[in-house]
């Protein structure tokens, strides 16, 4: 029969006197120790409350980035079945100045395109690897682009989606990369930075009242320099060389993860223009 409420209470009562009366036979094995004064917390201090709220931003940077590529079509409306070499090849077609010429700062991602006939990946082709996954949340897939612009040490990172059977632009972002990864419906893209031991994260995520990629976080983050992990024997354990970095694992295009099982990927000690970087494993590349 259960027990009612005094029942409970009497017996939880006499458990407690016997783990009062064990720790007193034992000592101060496990007894409860103070951890020290405990700092007073502080609230926000607000500065300058004079000031009037602006109305309207100083800079104009782009937060809404969209834009329907003209001239590449979407057959079935199925984002898989557009060419990405096409999609590139729009862009490079719309800024010119950008791609055409001598002095073009990006002259040489152009000339590379002639190697693209078999698609990304083959020979010079600078078009990365695609990826897809449904980043907007309406059941399809969108797709995760990138490709060298040349001959810099930058890249570019596109993400496209399909809106009235039109292929649509909805986050454009061009840096030196150490890594990139998609979480959720978000693409997080990793920077090196030029304090040592810090790098740039910046994470767009989908806004569905804008119909665009965000972004919503702009860190500078420590990464530090990274400790040899300890053996008892002072040495490596089998299969890994001596004096490798511990931390987390990074993740390969494929998205087959390599390193310590652990939380979030290692930062890059460079930055790579001839591949695209890691990308989460749940993304499927085409």
């Amino acid at each position: 029969m259960p027990l009612s409420r005094p029942g409970q209470a009497a017996r939880r009562l006499a458990a407690v006197a016997l783990l009062l009366a064990a720790a007193v036979g034992c000592g101060d094995a496990g007894g409860l120790e103070g951890a020290g004064s405990t700092p007073t917390a502080e609230g926000p201090a607000r500065l300058w409350p004079e000031l009037t709220p602006a109305s309207s931003p100083a800079f104009e940077i782009g937060e809404v980035n969209t834009e329907v590529v003209k001239g590449v079509k979407v057959p079935g409306d199925d984002i898989r079945r557009v060419d990405p070499v096409s999609i590139v090849r729009a862009e490079i077609d719309r800024n010119p100045g950008d791609y055409d010429g001598a002095k073009a700062p990006y002259r040489e991602t152009k000339r590379e395109m002639a190697d693209c006939a078999k698609g990304p990946g083959h020979g010079k082709c600078p078009v990365l690897r695609p990826y897809y996954r449904d980043l907007t949340g309406d059941g399809h897939d969108d797709l995760t682009l990138g490709f060298p612009l040349l001959p810099g040490k930058t890249t570019a990172v596109r993400v496209y989606t399909v809106e009235k059977h039109r292929l649509v632009q909805v986050m454009g972002w061009e840096d030196a990369l150490s890594g990139v990864e998609l979480a959720g419906r978000s693409l997080v893209i990793r920077s090196p930075s030029e304090v040592a031991g810090y790098e740039y994260r910046l994470q767009w995520t989908w806004d569905r009242d804008q119909r665009a990629m965000l972004l919503t976080h702009d860190e500078m983050l420590r990464t530090g320099p990274r400790k040899a992990p300890r053996h008892p024997s002072g040495s490596s354990p089998t299969g890994s060389p001596s004096g490798s970095p511990s931390g987390s694992p990074s993740v390969s295009p494929s998205g087959s993860p390599s390193g310590s099982p652990s939380g979030s990927p290692a930062p890059s000690a460079s930055a790579s223009s001839s591949a695209f970087p890691p990308v989460s494993s749940s993304a499927s590349g085409g």
